[in-house]
């Protein structure tokens, strides 16, 4: 069984350009790097751009480059795409004392862009806030900040993420809340799909109080985590699926005693029938310590079916 647990990749494969792409020079100054699509007008200024789409429907093309500017987009529904995926780099820079992208327009998407370094006062600097509607990521590094993706409530919207790598993310430290490398609020529906959490620095790797989640074969490497957390946390409760997964928990946890976990804080959403099935799961090698799979404080008939799990692991336990 040992051996069964790493037969998956360790990382989706359409996210590997995205870590091995050529570094790529400083944002080019003799040409603007945003680009609105639909008009072929460019602006030396991200916010420029994004106005000028204004209450309308564009795409806003990055040039390779780090970029450090941000943007607040308040209506419309905008598409962020990197001209190159992976090497258009939003680096230090946030809006609002929030993200390098705040969205608050009729939807966005997000497609082979890298966030790095995000460092606000209170303890959330974010490549993206999503704070309502719908929001697409794909193809996207969100790397070295203290936190990937941050939202808040919209019980109407969705948020999508696939084919994506969230790495050194989360914080637990000043007297703060703990900042996740990816936290939602009450979202009506949360998809994450061929995605890498990994190397963690604080929190849960996947914190959402989405009503509804789909968390489908994603790797969550916890190896080499600093201080980390859950892996999967539902703290609301949730229905929906988590399936055909790969979780290693590392040695160094602020918490260790589960890997899932389900209406931890409240039971404000239904959780009956939430399917937990295909995953695999293990604990670090050589250590003895002992934890559950899955932790449920809902109360609720959760619909938990066949998990290969390592050595040391419970599968269930109510609390």
């Amino acid at each position: 069984m040992a051996q069964s647990l790493f037969r998956r990749p360790m990382l989706p494969l359409l996210v590997l350009p995205l870590l091995f792409a050529p570094v790529p020079v400083p944002a080019q100054s003799g040409g603007a790097p945003y680009v609105v699509a639909e008009s072929g007008r460019s602006f030396g200024r991200l916010q420029d751009a994004v106005d000028a789409i204004g209450e309308g429907e564009g795409t806003i093309r990055v040039a390779p480059g780090y970029h450090r500017d941000c943007a607040v987009q308040t209506g419309g529904r905008i598409a962020f795409v990197a001209a190159e995926p992976g090497r258009a780099i939003f680096d230090g820079v946030t809006c609002e004392g929030k993200a390098a992208l705040v969205l608050r327009g009729a939807g966005a998407r997000v497609d082979g862009l890298v966030f790095q370094n995000m460092r606000v006062p209170d303890g959330n600097g974010a490549g993206i806030r999503l704070e309502k509607s719908d929001l697409d990521v794909v193809n996207s590094l969100f790397r070295s900040s203290e936190e990937g993706i941050l939202t808040a409530d919209d019980p109407d919207a969705r948020l999508t993420i696939d084919r994506s790598t969230f790495s050194r993310l989360g914080r637990c430290d000043r007297g703060l809340s703990c900042a996740h490398s990816v936290y939602t609020g009450i979202y009506g529906r949360v998809v994450v799909t061929r995605t890498r959490f990994e190397k963690g620095s604080g929190g849960h790797y996947l914190k959402t109080r989405a009503v509804q989640v789909d968390i489908d074969d994603n790797s969550f490497d916890d190896t080499q985590g600093t201080g980390t957390n859950y892996m999967i946390d539902l703290p609301s409760g949730s229905v929906g699926r988590i399936s055909n997964n790969l979780l290693i928990q590392g040695r160094d946890k602020e918490n260790y005693s589960a890997l899932i976990a389900v209406a931890a804080e409240e039971r404000k959403n239904p959780s009956r029938g939430l399917s937990i099935v295909g995953n695999r799961a293990s604990l670090p090698a050589g250590m003895d310590r002992k934890s559950v799979f899955v932790a449920d404080w809902s109360g609720e008939a959760l619909a938990i079916g066949t998990n290969e799990l390592g050595p040391g692991l419970m599968r269930f336990e109510k609390r």
